[in-house]
């Protein structure tokens, strides 16, 4: 997965996606590229009139990241490929992307990350970047927990890091029925 700024000038657009196991979704777009998912509730979303006009689903790329987000709830996507151009620092960028590489259904400690960033001393600005990610699931972010294996933070809350986490583990189809959140 590579992950690049976006666009300057590109229109944003936005649109929801209903019905899913951890609640509705809103996805934003700048132009073809995919720039955030966030949940109803999540912690650091930012304020719904910047995200654009609303776009049609079936536009690209909206449709493309549902039918995989479907797909990923169903239990037949564990890595997603959409076009990604995400807002942050350069060292943000480099933590999302790396997100990326943490296999599905397993975790790394934030300390491990920084590790594999080359930072064996930056967990808390690995921490920091982590929770500042604007497309959840897609680029993995609940993977990663505690030194010690605990769960700590997610923008979505605790409750649905451990759903999409045990989900992960399980590998048995379909996410939990109940709803989340």
């Amino acid at each position: 997965m590579t992950v690049h700024p976006p666009a300057p000038d590109a229109p944003r657009t936005h649109t929801v996606l209903d019905g899913t196991p951890v609640g509705p979704l809103t996805l934003v777009a700048a132009g073809q590229t995919l720039t955030g998912l966030y949940m109803t509730d999540q912690r650091h979303r930012p304020p719904q009139e910047t995200f654009g006009a609303p776009g049609d689903p079936g536009d690209s790329p909206f449709a493309a990241a549902i039918a995989q987000l479907r797909a990923y709830f169903r239990g037949e996507l564990t890595t997603f490929d959409l076009p990604l151009a995400l807002h942050g620092t350069p060292f943000q960028r480099r933590v999302w992307a790396a997100l990326g590489t943490i296999p599905y259904g397993e975790t790394l400690s934030y300390g491990q990350l920084a590790e594999r960033l080359g930072v064996p001393t930056a967990a808390r600005a690995v921490g920091l970047a982590n929770g500042r990610n604007p497309v959840g699931i897609i680029v993995p972010c609940h993977r990663v927990v505690g030194a010690n294996g605990s769960l700590t933070g997610y923008g979505g809350g605790l409750d649905r890091k451990r759903r999409l986490l045990a989900f992960e583990r399980t590998a048995d189809g379909l996410f939990p029925a109940e709803a989340c959140g």
